[in-house]
């Protein structure tokens, strides 16, 4: 599709420092902030069986889902909000879904200190095949998105393993699982409002059904919807840590295509403790409260009250 170009990352995976890739995304990070990246080496059937099991999810009744209610998770920020439970620019998507993360238990450090976004996820009884789907996926995405991440810095003329060095040794795991129902009749189908992201990377998979709407230089276009691809965009934090070379570009979804919609988007952040404002010592984990806190303004409220 004109304005979200296609990018083999074949090479990458397989290990191969290729600079034909990396001149590729690193002109699609420059002039559009998005790509589509195809030869990524995840196993379509991972990505079935993850669709399968978040479609029996969001099937089951109301009451069922809320056992699993993000507020049952306190600051973990991890799992259910129903349809408009989530703010874009302060106004309710017109969406539900799942909030996921790596997998910790209390023994870990930041779990026992109380960080918030760090413990275990919530997962529902049934479907029982959620809980198996989603950690592998979380395991596959991560080390797709550390390979991305190569890309990016040979296109910033740096080390391959320039972010994995300085920000993502151990790095923060953000991943959701979106459903947009088929608008009413007569409705426009906006199901999130225009936005950024605010994090480093973002590495979108797509049931096939269009929907996301990428603003380029060209004005609005729709980026591809291809199952088998990735869509990636930057985030801000990456556009801040290339010097502003690379950009963080507005983005919206409007489902019109009459169907129910489902979308995957995973989160690869620095970690909690990378110092990402040198001049202040400022860390990742400050910055993504502030941000956060934006969505589930009321979540975050007592998140915050539990740490006092």
């Amino acid at each position: 599709m004109p304005g979200v170009p296609e990018i083999d990352i074949g090479p990458l995976i397989r290990g191969h420092d290729d600079p034909g890739v990396a001149a590729a995304i690193d002109r699609a990070c420059r002039e559009v902030g998005f790509f589509c990246v195809v030869g990524h080496g995840v196993d379509p059937g991972l990505r079935g069986r993850l669709d399968r099991a978040a479609r029996a999810f969001f099937a089951r009744p109301e009451a069922d889902k809320a056992a699993i209610a993000m507020a049952r998770a306190g600051r973990a920020w991890r799992g259910w909000f129903p349809l408009g439970g989530e703010l874009t620019a302060g106004v309710p998507d017109r969406k539900e879904g799942l909030y996921f993360g790596q997998e910790l238990g209390p023994d870990h450090p930041r779990v026992r200190a109380g960080t918030p976004l760090h413990g275990p996820n919530l997962f529902p009884a049934e479907p029982a095949d959620l809980r198996p789907a989603v950690l592998a996926y979380l395991d596959a995405l991560t080390h797709l998105g550390q390979v991305v991440l190569q890309g990016i810095a040979l296109g910033l003329d740096r080390p391959a393993s320039w972010f994995a060095d300085h920000f993502t040794a151990d790095p923060l795991i953000l991943f959701r699982i979106f459903r947009y129902p088929p608008p009413p009749p007569a409705d426009d189908g906006w199901g999130a409002g225009e936005h950024a992201d605010y994090g480093l990377l973002t590495l979108l998979a797509q049931d096939g059904h269009p929907g996301l709407e990428v603003r380029t230089p060209d004005g609005w276009v729709e980026a591809p919807a291809r199952p088998d691809a990735f869509v990636c965009n930057l985030g801000d934090m990456l556009a801040r840590l290339s010097g502003g070379r690379y950009v963080s570009t507005p983005h919206r979804v409007r489902n019109r295509s009459g169907a129910e919609r489902l979308s995957f988007p995973f989160f690869l952040d620095p970690g909690w403790d990378a110092v990402v404002d040198p001049a202040t010592g400022g860390t990742y984990g400050d910055y993504i409260l502030t941000k956060v806190s934006r969505v589930f303004p009321d979540l975050a409220r007592s998140a915050v009250a539990d740490q006092q």
